[in-house]
């Protein structure tokens, strides 16, 4: 491994170990594309010596706007192996957002995937003085394709290549990644060809892949979770495909019968919640079968805890139900890494108990991004937790109980934005995450809230909404759900239902759907629900119960401007959407 330090090194480790058929796989016109080791390799080196005739010199920014595809990676590696930094940028935001991250970076060259991201880029050149040219991997009229781009590189210019290569060092800027959270301008994070290799080599030891097996990726690549994955799989050897799109997951799996792939705990939500929808179809004894292992998993705890009477249980439960279970997720599936936001420990231990180990873990782009990750191995797997430290990383709670953390993952800084780097890297070089967490005497990490995100009711109590707002979510006629209530005499919640859930139960209770939008105001709903937040709120405290909710129609979406890329709520701009809500729901203060 002395030869792999920086992030280019991976795909020649693999070539020097274990040379793939296929390393990477992209669909394209239904068929499905590949790419060996060779070929990426070649083409990253064809690709890195056209950005050379091109001008760009180390240190110079490229852009890559792109939904996942092997393209993707081999801009990657050509980029990053000329000394170039790679400024990968989410395709789903704002042409505003777009003109402000190119400009703060000084873009030099932009590769997009299709039309509709070109015309948002298109849309801002003019206001951009560094930007030369945009390419795009998909044939679009007018536009310079980058397959075009390549036959500028001349043979001539690989001896150059080399040497930039030679002269890239492990500590060296890699990358820039814009992350806003859920408020403010876009703060560029700096990673260097260390923070990220480092990560990758901890997590591999929390990631049972290996050499010829296949890993299914469709969560975004230009977020560092997705994308600190990607090199992990390249390092392994195992064949990475990319999935068409989040609508086509379901027949991706089944085709490629994947070993393993990521994926955030809003997905695994709704494959719960599908799974349990049609068990709820099933009649006579094949109905009881399915609830009765449903609630046996829900009971489930790792390394047979619950005795032996409990895990002979499991066994006829994983014959009967379960097996099928796994087969519609390809029938291969040894890790599902989550990530990203909490994870219900409802789901754990469901999907654990069925053969399909779920393995939760936590970090933040700023830390490249694994802190935290659990595994079944070594005892490293606790049901409610992010898991225990990765190799070379340490974490401590401060004194108000925020998660600290400090090691070679650990970014350079905020690009251009010393005050805010100082605001979060202490003189010591603790990483303060924002995060509320405890670490138990095992050394698992339990993340209870973001710092900024915890209010106060006017009664001075304070309310830690993420932990309230997983827990409701447990209910299958909740699709989302946000708590609120600061500076108010008590929470309440502005609750997206589960409208597939609400038709079953009207169906089972025998009674006509009255639609979508009628169903909101009916009573035999509002009933039910308020039946189910009574249900959910014996957990908390008194000051922490919701004691009214009004319905948001539409779910929380990218594109409605109320969640983040990676889907976190965007509290103050659901606020301010939602105000006639909230309004309502505090009509009585209101009127004092």
């Amino acid at each position: 491994m002395e030869n792999v330090t920086r992030l280019f090194d991976f795909i020649q480790y693999q070539k020097d170990n274990y040379p793939l058929e296929v390393a990477l796989a992209g669909k394209e016109n239904g068929e499905w594309i590949t790419y060996s080791t060779d070929e990426v390799i070649n083409l990253g080196n064809k690709l890195s010596r056209a950005l050379l005739s091109l001008g760009v010199q180390p240190g110079d920014k490229i852009a890559l706007v792109s939904n996942n595809r092997p393209e993707w990676n081999i801009v990657d590696l050509a980029v990053l192996q000329i000394g170039a930094i790679n400024v990968p940028i989410y395709p789903t935001i704002t042409s505003s957002e777009y003109e402000y991250i190119f400009n703060n970076a000084e873009i030099k060259y932009c590769f997009v995937s299709d039309q509709e991201i070109y015309d948002k880029v298109k849309a801002i050149f003019d206001n951009v003085s560094t930007l030369q040219d945009i390419f795009s991997f998909d044939k679009l009229e007018g536009v310079k394709r980058w397959t075009d781009v390549m036959e500028l590189g001349d043979i001539e210019y690989q001896e150059k290549v080399e040497i930039l290569k030679s002269n890239v060092k492990t500590d060296d800027l890699a990358t820039l990644i814009y992350t806003s959270g859920t408020t403010g301008v876009p703060k560029g994070v700096m990673l260097s060809h260390n923070n990220l290799l480092s990560n990758v080599l901890a997590s591999r030891l929390r990631l049972p892949l290996y050499a010829g097996e296949k890993a299914l990726s469709f969560l975004p690549l230009c977020h560092v979770y997705e994308r600190i994955l990607s090199y992990l799989y390249v390092y392994v050897g195992t064949s990475i495909y990319y999935a068409e799109s989040i609508e086509t997951i379901s027949d991706n799996l089944k085709e490629i019968k994947p070993d393993g792939f990521s994926a955030v705990p809003r997905l695994l939500e709704k494959i719960y919640d599908k799974i349990v929808m049609k068990g709820a179809d099933l009649t006579g004894i094949k109905k009881g079968l399915f609830f009765w292992a449903l609630d046996l998993a829900k009971e489930y705890e790792p390394y047979q805890a619950n005795g032996a009477w409990y895990e002979f249980k499991l066994k006829i439960a994983n014959k009967l139900i379960f097996s099928k279970w796994r087969e519609a997720l390809g029938g291969n599936v040894k890790v599902i890494a989550s990530g990203s936001a909490a994870l219900q420990p409802r789901l754990a231990r469901v999907f654990n108990a069925a053969g399909v180990p779920i393995m939760e873990g936590y970090g933040l782009t700023e830390t490249s991004p694994v802190i935290t990750v659990n595994m079944m191995a070594d005892r490293h797997f606790k049901i409610g937790t992010v898991g225990k430290a990765i190799d070379k990383v340490q974490i401590k709670i401060a004194e108000d109980g925020e998660v600290l953390a400090k090691g070679p993952n650990v970014m350079l800084g905020y690009y251009k934005n010393e005050e805010k780097t100082r605001e979060v890297l202490d003189p010591d070089g603790w990483f303060h995450t924002g995060d509320i967490g405890k670490i138990d005497e095992e050394g698992f990490l339990k993340i209870t809230d973001r710092k900024k995100e915890i209010f106060k009711t006017s009664g001075g109590k304070y309310v830690a909404p993420q932990l309230m707002e997983n827990t409701f979510k447990a209910s299958m006629f909740i699709e989302q759900l946000m708590v609120i209530g600061e500076n108010r005499k008590h929470p309440a919640a502005l609750i997206v239902p589960s409208y597939d859930h609400i038709k079953d139960y009207y169906k089972h209770k025998k009674l006509d759907y009255p639609g979508d939008e009628a169903v909101l105001k009916d009573s035999v709903l509002l009933s039910k629900l308020h039946s189910v937040i009574d249900h959910y709120n014996e957990g908390f405290a008194k000051w922490e119960k919701i004691k009214k909710f009004e319905f948001v129609q539409h779910p929380f979406s990218i594109d409605g401007g109320e969640l983040t890329p990676t889907l976190k709520l965007k509290r103050k701009a659901i606020l301010a959407k939602y105000d006639d809500l909230v309004c309502n729901i505090y009509d009585d203060e209101n009127k004092l």
